[in-house]
């Protein structure tokens, strides 16, 4: 691996308009580490099944081993990394039933988050989130699937932000690294990313129009894509199984 800095790719009652900034958090190297490795393994540069060198990793990031053991450690505890003691370090293989499982969490989720936001009658908030879609169409027509990808995360992680449960997709997402490899497995299909941007548009239409009915139904149709498609994308890739 070849010299890299660090780089991130992230980024009950009434609905929060706007409110105090978020407080600049520094973090610590092990953090940086294990973001960076996060990624790549979520994104797929690090395919499942591959080994991965802790001395490597150090020389690679410039860091000493303690931060890279730390954060090799966390991974290991999410399911993303497998560490035969003494011996080596593997990236782990997709586990179906993890992903089943971080599926229903974020299902159950988004679907309260969907029916309070189309539930409020101040739907100022639209703006920014009708900004965030048209950004995420740019990409897409762009073909930039990493932008996609982020503006993607940023579309639902905001929308739990406007209800103050930021902390709960945050949550899921710290889990969902079995279900997002496989979701990026599946982006590259025909008609995967159009797909996306057509329920973000209907999730948006169903808020704006207070339709709570209409955005679970979009919300349940937009989640349910990848897990639908997990015997094709198996065939298509069973050593990453």
């Amino acid at each position: 691996m070849s010299k890299q800095e660090f780089k991130s790719t992230s980024p009950v009652g009434q609905v929060r308009i706007s409110g105090a900034p978020t407080p600049i958090r520094r973090m610590t190297t092990s953090q940086q580490v294990y973001n960076a490795l996060r990624d790549r393994i979520v994104g797929l540069e690090l395919l499942p099944g591959q080994s991965l060198s802790r001395v490597e990793v150090t020389d690679t990031y410039g860091v000493s081993q303690m931060p890279v053991r730390e954060a090799m450690q966390k991974l290991a505890e999410e399911g993303l990394l497998v560490i035969f003691p003494q011996s080596k370090t593997v990236v782990s293989r997709i586990d179906i039933a993890h992903a089943q499982e971080t599926q229903f969490l974020r299902l159950s989720l988004e679907l309260e988050v969907i029916r309070r936001l189309a539930l409020t009658q101040d739907r100022s908030f639209m703006d920014e989130i009708d900004v965030l879609v048209a950004r995420q169409e740019r990409a897409l027509e762009a073909e930039d699937m990493v932008e996609f990808s982020a503006l993607d995360h940023s579309f639902h992680r905001r929308m739990c932000g406007l209800i103050g449960v930021e902390s709960l997709w945050d949550l899921v997402t710290a889990r969902s690294g079995h279900i997002d490899r496989l979701r990026n497995l599946n982006l590259p299909d025909p008609g995967k990313s159009a797909s996306i941007m057509e329920c973000h548009h209907r999730i948006a239409s169903a808020i704006r129009a207070g339709d709570p009915a209409a955005g679970e139904k979009a919300v349940r149709d937009h989640l349910s894509g990848t897990l639908a498609r997990v015997d094709d994308i198996r065939k298509r890739h069973p050593d990453f199984f």
